[in-house]
């Protein structure tokens, strides 16, 4: 990851910063010159290394902390949220949330993880949600830097800036309250995880889940296309040309996941933890038991997801008994 800020287009420049032990590596936030401001999409990881490398980049363009008068979130994972509000407590900078995000953020807040548990006792694995919760015994749980933000974005919202108009569009899926934001005079979208271009954003695994993430995910995507193509900015990977291609091999993706999930099941009484378990998982095609405990959930959360989508579509039927949900043909 080659630190600083790139220019994508004219006044916007992509900022990688860094990520704790992730395979992603990093996460793009994305600096939209502003008059004599700052605008900063995203905001990442409020880690000492991430806000070195942040005032290292503003610095390269001319700018510092205190020309940042807001951040436009996506969403409300931490490498996408937390660095900004720690750094407006400083410098007063604005930070604005989609109101999607508010009951997550509440029970991070709160540190209210029973949904979240009785998720994965759902999905037929019990004993990583029993780990789950010894783990927060014995060292608790932190809000990890969270707080509120300062405006919540409620659907579709023009955001009047000094130099552009940008359109924050609701896009659920990967998270509840999940935006993209949509610079139309320069064709330009900031996706957020919505749209990355080498892999696919999780789906289904949030700590207040919505009833069908996959079938928001796959709804968000078509309305995406519905609008002009436009240069896609992304959270993670590089930046790429057209954003219709790319949501047009995400709904191929999901397609043929539906399908291998139904072989998965076969004629089978099965949970989503074991239907995970005959799947393969990343381009490395890996087994579920090679992954670690926290892939392991994101993979039978998506497994879960994609099970719900073929019952509503017909094409399985589910039952839950002592709260553990069963999937069959």
């Amino acid at each position: 990851m080659e630190p600083g800020a790139f220019e994508v287009a004219p006044g916007v420049f992509r900022i990688p910063l860094p990520l704790p032990n992730d395979g992603l590596r990093a996460v793009n936030v994305y600096a939209i010159s502003d008059g004599d401001e700052l605008v900063l999409i995203d905001s990442g990881w409020a880690l000492d290394e991430a806000r070195d490398r942040l005032e290292q980049a503003l610095g390269g363009i001319g700018h510092g902390f205190e020309s940042i008068s807001r951040f436009l979130v996506t969403h409300v994972h931490r490498d996408h949220y937390t660095l900004g509000v720690t750094l407006r407590k400083t410098f007063g900078s604005r930070v604005s949330l989609g109101i999607g995000e508010q009951p997550s953020l509440e029970a991070i807040l709160n540190g209210r993880v029973e949904g979240q548990l009785n998720d994965l006792v759902r999905w037929g694995a019990a004993d990583i949600a029993e780990r789950m919760r010894e783990g927060m015994k014995r060292g608790g749980r932190q809000p990890d830097g969270y707080e509120r933000p300062d405006e919540w974005i409620r659907g579709e919202t023009e955001i009047r800036l000094n130099t552009r108009t940008l359109k924050a569009l609701p896009t659920p899926g990967h998270t509840a309250g999940h935006l993209v934001y949509m610079d139309a005079d320069s064709s330009l979208l900031f996706a957020g995880d919505h749209i990355l271009p080498h892999i696919t954003p999780s789906i289904g695994f949030e700590l207040v889940r919505q009833e069908l993430p996959l079938g928001d995910y796959l709804d968000s995507l078509r309305l995406v296309r519905e609008h002009p193509d436009m240069r896609l900015l992304p959270a993670h990977g590089p930046v790429a040309d057209s954003t219709h291609v790319r949501v047009d091999e995400l709904l191929d993706h999901h397609r043929r996941r539906l399908d291998e999930t139904e072989r998965a099941l076969g004629q089978d009484v099965a949970t989503a933890a074991e239907v995970a378990g005959r799947m393969g998982w990343t381009r490395h095609n890996r087994k579920l038991s090679e992954m670690d405990t926290f892939n392991r959930m994101l993979a039978i959360g998506e497994t879960s997801a994609h099970l719900d989508v073929l019952v509503r579509d017909g094409r399985l039927t589910g039952s839950t008994v002592d709260g553990v949900a069963r999937y069959t043909a």
